[in-house]
């Protein structure tokens, strides 16, 4: 359905959405790129007229869907509150999401994902029974064996009329999959554009020109507010995983590392690693209990890294800053297929000198997920492969839990998880790496998330290779059942290794006179928070590495809530905390944080009671108390 000439524009959606019908006709077959990329305005208003009119039968297919944080508490509404209207204000929802989540879609419209905001759509019925399972590679195939025939997407624009550019910036990834399919003859389908002035425009394969594009929405009152997610805490379990991961990975090397704080950790770690060498050899050091099974590296980067990573995430753009990533392949220093972060972020790559962005390439999820198609230059350019990604749980013989729980409910997805562990067994000197915390939830809520065995994995234990947590690094890679055993327990955390050495007995997968080491005994949350004290203190290891969307007294506010937050599962702990709070003399740094919350004139008892609860916690920090932060 490419015209080959300038698209038909639009200021108005609804009168968009009646070319498309009066093109494609009342089937419509909807792609949406992951995460950031979607045209909302036009999914919005294709939403609105097929509920208008039952005859429209409206198929969305997506991934990603972007929604705001819902807090769960009454105290957690507060914090976040204006986070999220400040970060996130003005974003317009899609319309299909909040009919889903309602459990009111009509019969005429469809909505499947393969991968979810994480645990956002546990309880929504109609999104677990549409949920399809699916690699990030194949996904492009499942849309088209549906029959797509419209895809819309936000884009950047550049030019004006004839010489007009749009970049597809931020979701590379799928859309020139589909482009490619249409170019060759196997599909047909409409690319709609919405601009977003936002947008940074981006070069490489997804600079287009205006002639790729069937129809445009470009108008100022359709422009929004980028979605900016809140940077996470970097809690102490994380920088701990971090520091031993960035020891594991070689100059010279291609680096992989996905969303959140453990991505934030491992880039730290990188940059001290760099920078301070010696200071980061005695944080690893600190932190390894016995000999290692994988040689540590601890130079500084020389010839540097190459980043192929399918999101291009913040901190990869620190890693470009800090001098690490480096090393070029095709003139660009990273490659990645969709990229979703704080404004910052944005603003960052919007305000870069075009021969530094030139640097940092968008390709399709193909050629960064997949070896083959030119596989030989892949393969060149790949060398040294670190990909690294996290997981929820892990079993003690290695198979790795990401994506769902047991009883078949989708926490998040597969997404490319699986196709970089396949990348690093079939590079030669290429590894993947688990990021896993040992341990969720505190005190008498501590759970293991190293489990003896588990009714779903992610990524089967045949595929076994490097699990990290935070107490140390086990290799597993082609190691026998016993041995792979023996490593899991090592880096367990000790409340729960009696347990998990006794499940492994008495399946005959260990010897039975087998003791786990006496250095791998002391593998608690105490013994990290004392090793990272000398970092946290000296800045090697800050709460927010690179940069955070709180304010100042938000900042002081956190390790306040993580406290009330790890006091929830005690009414007794939660009543001192309260008596401790009513006796507390005033304090004007303590008052600021009562009046961020809107309680420094409470007007109810129940406001009274959560003012004396944050006056309570609100105590001067115990040094293990900020390894809570986040978690």
């Amino acid at each position: 359905m490419s015209s080959g000439v300038a698209p038909a524009r639009f200021d108005d959606p609804g009168k968009l959405v009646q070319a498309i019908i009066d093109q494609v006709g009342s089937h419509i077959v909807l792609g949406l790129p992951l995460g950031l990329g979607k045209a909302n305005h036009v999914a919005n208003a294709l939403f609105a007229r097929a509920l208008a009119d039952p005859s429209i039968k409206l198929h969305i297919f997506s991934a990603l869907t972007l929604e705001a944080p819902r807090p769960k508490s009454e105290l957690e509404a507060r914090f976040l509150g204006p986070i999220i209207e400040r970060l996130m204000g003005g974003y317009p929802s899609l319309a299909y999401a909040k009919a889903q989540r309602a459990g009111e879609l009509p019969p005429n419209i469809e909505v499947d994902e393969f991968f979810f905001q994480a645990g956002t759509r546990l309880s929504v019925g109609s999104s677990q029974r549409s949920y399809i399972a699916a690699n990030y590679t194949h996904a492009a195939r499942y849309l088209l064996d549906r029959g797509v025939n419209v895809v819309a997407q936000l884009v950047a624009p550049r030019g004006q009329a004839a010489d007009a550019r749009y970049s597809l910036s931020c979701n590379t990834d799928i859309t020139l999959d589909l482009l490619a399919a249409r170019d060759a003859g196997r599909a047909d389908f409409l690319l709609v554009g919405q601009t977003n002035q936002d947008l940074p425009f981006m070069p490489g394969d997804g600079d287009l020109s205006a002639s790729r594009f069937t129809h445009m929405l470009d108008s100022p009152d359709c422009e929004f507010p980028l979605f900016a997610p809140p940077k996470e805490p970097v809690q102490d379990a994380h920088y701990a995983i971090g520091f031993q991961v960035a020891a594991l990975v070689p100059d010279g090397g291609t680096l992989q590392i996905g969303i959140g704080s453990v991505g934030d950790a491992v880039s730290q770690a990188l940059l001290i690693r760099h920078r301070q060498p010696e200071a980061f050899a005695g944080v690893v050091a600190s932190l390894t209990q016995g000999p290692v099974a994988i040689p540590q590296r601890f130079e500084a980067f020389d010839q540097g890294l190459y980043a192929c990573s399918e999101m291009f995430v913040d901190c990869l753009l620190d890693l470009v800053r800090g001098g690490i990533v480096k090393r070029e392949v095709d003139g660009a220093v990273l490659h990645g297929g969709f990229f979703l972060g704080p404004r910052a972020f944005y603003a960052a790559l919007r305000e870069m000198a075009g021969e530094d962005l030139a640097k940092l390439q968008m390709k399709s999820i193909s050629f960064i997920n997949e070896l083959y198609g030119d596989e030989m230059r892949k393969r060149e350019a790949r060398i040294g492969g670190r990909f690294i990604n996290t997981a929820m749980m892990a079993t003690l013989m290695g198979a790795v839990i990401s994506d769902g729980l047991e009883d078949g409910r989708v926490v998040s997805g597969v997404g490319g998880q699986y196709n970089f562990v396949a990348q690093a067994f079939a590079l030669e000197d290429a590894r993947s790496i688990i990021a896993l915390n040992a341990v969720r939830g505190q005190g008498r809520k501590a759970t293991s998330n190293i489990v003896w065995n588990y009714g779903h994995v992610t990524i089967p234990r045949h595929l076994r290779d490097i699990v990290v947590t935070e107490y140390g690094v086990a290799d597993l890679r082609g190691k026998t059942d016993r041995d792979v055993v023996a490593a899991m327990l090592g880096v367990a955390d000790s409340r729960f290794q009696p347990q998990l050495l006794a499940q492994a007995k008495a399946a005959g997968k260990i010897e039975p006179d087998y003791a786990i080491p006496a250095h791998q005994c002391d593998n608690r949350p105490e013994r990290i928070a004392r090793v990272l004290a000398g970092p946290k203190a000296s800045g090697a290891a800050p709460l927010f590495p690179f940069g955070s969307d709180f304010n100042d007294v938000e900042m002081t506010l956190l390790p306040t809530l993580a406290r009330l937050k790890a006091a929830q599962g005690s009414p007794l702990e939660l009543v001192q905390l309260a008596l401790k709070g009513l006796r507390r003399p005033p304090d004007p740094a303590l008052a600021l944080k009562l009046e961020r919350l809107g309680l420094s004139r409470p007007q109810t008892a129940k406001e009274q009671f959560y003012a004396w609860l944050v006056r309570g916690a609100d105590a001067p920090a115990h040094p293990t108390d900020m390894h809570k932060v986040g978690a």
